[in-house]
């Protein structure tokens, strides 16, 4: 007897059978190495059951006998991937390990006659070198011999994977949106039942429209939405939903709702309508966002910046701003009336090219330091006018912070100080001027010095001492005048002990010092120079007319100390005659060391009249002697 499924086929119809791989693999299988047997020896139930199965185009597969040994089809046997065709003819439990104890329940099942249906049932399968979770929908039945009992067991496999997965990503996906909408008070939800005119919404969006929540669960018409939108926007909204109606187009609209308290809110409506096969919308759902409040902002930034423009525009300076990176989007009616150049044109870095040519590469340079340190920006440079003449224009820019400190927006002015600079330029040349004069009476005066020397040979010595103090007070007046850039002495100082032994050296007798310095020195730059000398220059003065450098005894001694960020300078005089506060005059001398000090230094000017002479105690902040770098480069020259 052929071992074969199908025994009185003629060879053609079994080749044309055996075009399934499995049902060849049925035929050449060896079940005597199982405890079936050769196929001859199976029950005709047994056969006739694996015939359908073969012929079946859905997943199958046979448990037959006490051991489960398995049977199944082509469908089963993609079901199985990797799996097949090792685990074919092979006791279930073996095959599939992972599940022997579900197996051999399921096999338990079928031969007490039991059938059942499982759906959605998850399983852990390795069926591509791998466990991976699985689920199917499973039918079991039992398969039953000629004498009624029961020899194996018949199960359909449905995989629902895919679905299952899909499911629980909806799932997922609704739950956050659920989530999102729960945790928002500006957010509802509606669903229109177009043909039946019902729209169901949540609370939110009920009480958008003015209507009770449980009514708007249970579904009203869609009129009563409509009627709670302002009159002056009702004809259009209706419009545009009739227009997606009959296009099936995405609805989105902006309009007002007015609230049983006449309150108008803003909001916006998006959705579309779901369409059945005729083309007719039969659903139509969507979501809308109350934006009364951006609204507002909205309405609040349009006001804050007409009224910044209009500030702006009406300031005499050319303001200016730029985004945190440097890039400049803003420019006031002045700088585009100054400069006569199209608006927009000196954008991003456009603004650059105005500058003079002398003064671009360091303005650029100030203007990088900026951005890269926070630092504010200060620099005088030469604008150019719409005249074409280059103006002296000081530039002065702050950044904007936020609440972490990071800056989101520099905002600045540039001032025309043309004339200003050609005063102070002016100026310059008058006390150059007068400098030259004086300077040249200190020569008149040692020229005569000198020529009555010669006639008065003995008080050569004298005169010789004369002339070097007339020179060091020269040497002194020079300093302590004020000064531009352009007239600002060689040699920089930086030390204020090397300052005050400069500035005290006319007075020295003898050619020995009458002042002594005691404490830590301090370390200034030419900007807190000029102030100090005025200040050691009028306190000697003073000295010298009414203090201890009156007397040839007398002297100065000069103590500096540094506390945290101040710096302390005390003024002694000793051996100088006895005098009162009230003894002397209250000048313009005075004056200009306490502007020296409490106005350009910051500091704080004590006199104290002693016993033994006049002290003087000045308090000076350490970074007014020591200014930032870039103050001291960002000045024009």
């Amino acid at each position: 007897m052929p071992k074969s499924l199908f025994p009185a086929a003629s060879p053609d119809t079994r080749a044309r059978l055996e075009q399934s791989p499995t049902l060849k693999l049925v035929n050449d299988f060896d079940w005597t190495s199982t405890p079936l047997g050769p196929i001859p020896e199976w029950p005709d139930s047994l056969r006739g059951a694996v015939r359908v199965i073969m012929a079946a185009s859905s997943p199958m597969v046979i448990l037959a006998g006490a051991r489960g040994t398995l049977i199944y089809n082509d469908a089963y046997a993609d079901f199985a991937g990797d799996r097949h065709p090792e685990i074919f003819g092979m006791a279930a439990e073996a095959a599939w390990p992972e599940v022997s104890d579900f197996n051999r329940d399921k096999i338990e099942m079928g031969f007490r006659g039991e059938a059942v249906t499982l759906r959605n049932q998850e399983l852990t399968l390795d069926r591509h070198g791998q466990l991976e979770t699985a689920w199917m929908d499973l039918q079991y039945s039992p398969i039953y011999g000629d004498d009624g009992l029961a020899i194996g067991t018949f199960c359909v496999v449905h995989e629902t994977t895919d679905g299952v997965l899909a499911e629980r990503a909806l799932a997922r996906s609704e739950e956050r949106l659920s989530l999102a909408l729960g945790g928002s008070n500006i957010v509802g939800t509606w669903d229109w039942d177009v043909p039946n005119n019902v729209v169901t919404a949540d609370d939110r969006f009920a009480l958008m429209f003015g209507i009770d929540p449980l009514r708007a669960g249970l579904g009203v018409a869609i009129e009563q939405f409509v009627g709670a939108i302002h009159p002056e926007d009702q004809q259009r909204v209706t419009e545009e939903i009739n227009t997606a109606l009959a296009t099936g187009a995405d609805y989105h609209s902006e309009y007002r709702l007015r609230g049983a308290d006449d309150v108008i809110r803003y909001v916006v409506a998006s959705g579309r309508p779901r369409l059945d096969a005729e083309g007719r919308a039969v659903r139509f759902p969507g979501v809308v966002v109350d934006i009364t409040d951006q609204r507002r902002i909205a309405e609040a930034l349009t006001e804050s910046e007409l009224r910044f423009r209009t500030l702006a525009d009406t300031m005499p300076q050319m303001v200016w701003s730029t985004l945190p990176d440097g890039f400049h989007d803003y420019y006031n009616a002045r700088w585009y009336e100054f400069t006569g150049v199209p608006v927009g044109s000196t954008d991003g870095e456009g603004w650059n090219g105005m500058f003079h040519p002398d003064d671009q590469e360091r303005a650029w340079a100030a203007w990088n330091h900026s951005l890269t340190t926070g630092e504010p920006y200060q620099i005088e440079y030469r604008l150019r006018n719409r005249s074409g003449e280059y103006r002296w224009t000081l530039g002065l820019a702050l950044p904007i912070r936020d609440s972490e400190g990071t800056i989101v927006r520099w905002f600045g002015t540039c001032t025309d100080i043309h004339a200003t600079k050609l005063a102070a330029e002016e100026r310059e040349l008058v006390a150059q001027e007068l400098s030259h004069r004086i300077k040249n009476i200190f020569a008149v005066l040692t020229g005569i010095i000198a020529l009555s020397a010669r006639s008065q040979p003995e008080i050569k010595p004298f005169a010789d001492q004369l002339r070097q103090r007339i020179f060091a007070l020269a040497e002194a007046h020079d300093f302590v005048r004020p000064h531009s850039q352009q007239s600002q002495p060689g040699e920089t100082q930086t030390s204020l002990r090397a300052l005050i032994g400069r500035l005290l050296m006319p007075y020295s007798q003898d050619e020995q010092p009458r002042f002594q310095f005691l404490g830590e020195d301090a370390e200034i730059d030419e900007g807190a120079a000029t102030p100090l000398a005025l200040l050691v220059h009028e306190l000697a003065t003073n000295a010298s007319k009414y203090g201890a450098l009156s007397t040839p005894e007398g002297r100065i001694v000069l103590t500096g100390a540094r506390n945290e960020d101040r710096y302390h300078l005390s003024w002694k005089e000793i051996g100088g005659p006895a005098i009162a506060a009230g003894d002397l005059p209250e000048g313009f001398g005075s004056r200009v060391i306490s502007l020296s000090v409490e106005g350009q230094l910051r500091g704080r000017l004590e006199r104290i009249w002693e016993a033994d002479g006049l002290r003087v105690e000045a308090v000076l902040p350490l970074e007014a002697l020591r200014r930032p770098a870039k103050l001291q480069g960002g000045q024009a020259g």
